[in-house]
């Protein structure tokens, strides 16, 4: 007896679905992908869910708010960045970056960002682009309407080019988090934040 014409497009709705799944390990090799260089930026990358995180990593990543405030209240001083890559196509830009105790070279997170400017202000997208501010400290500054995605926790195994960048022992393990920034409720920025040991 053939099936009902309604149940196979469901089963093939259901299947496209479950084909198009990217797990946080896929994730994250994409979002490295955007920069790549001569150096493996980690050894090992695996999921952890939020409650086996270890603190206080757990308390700094697994939440639904800006990193910038979470690393400032954390270190109990200010943040700066500093761009280490960038791309810009048309509205899609993309950046490498790292983030430090303000005035100094300690390292306290490592980036990616990939962020659709269509989602926000001319003057956002400006000072986004200066990369003189923290992109959380640029939208809260400019009161987007934006809400956080955490979508995952990872433990990552430090490669050569990490190493360098946290100033950590090659092999060491850290913690870091995938999330989405929905600013006037679409999804604007995908965030890959990698924090220096604690």
């Amino acid at each position: 007896m053939p099936s009902p014409s309604g149940n196979s497009g469901f089963a093939a709705s259901v299947s496209s679905i479950w084909t198009s799944v990217v797990t946080p390990v896929e994730e994250f090799q994409e979002l490295i992908s955007l920069f790549p260089g001569p150096d493996p930026l980690v050894r090992a990358v695996r999921h952890v869910p939020n409650e086996e995180t270890p603190e206080p990593y757990r308390r700094m990543l697994a939440h639904e708010h800006h990193m910038t405030v979470r690393m400032e209240e954390y270190h109990h001083c200010s943040v700066d960045v500093h761009v280490l890559d960038e791309s810009l196509d048309g509205d899609l830009y993309c950046r490498k970056i790292i983030l430090t105790r303000s005035g100094t070279d300690i390292p306290v997170q490592f980036g990616v960002v990939r962020f659709h400017f269509q989602y926000v202000t001319d003057a956002v997208r400006e000072q986004i682009l200066s990369g003189e501010i923290p992109l959380g400290r640029v939208l809260i500054t400019h009161n987007v309407l934006r809400h956080i995605d955490l979508k995952a926790i990872v433990e990552v195994e430090a490669g050569p080019d990490l190493a360098r960048i946290l100033k950590m022992p090659e092999g060491e393990t850290t913690y870091g988090r995938l999330a989405t920034i929905f600013c006037n409720h679409q999804p604007a920025v995908d965030l890959l934040e990698i924090s220096a040991p604690l």
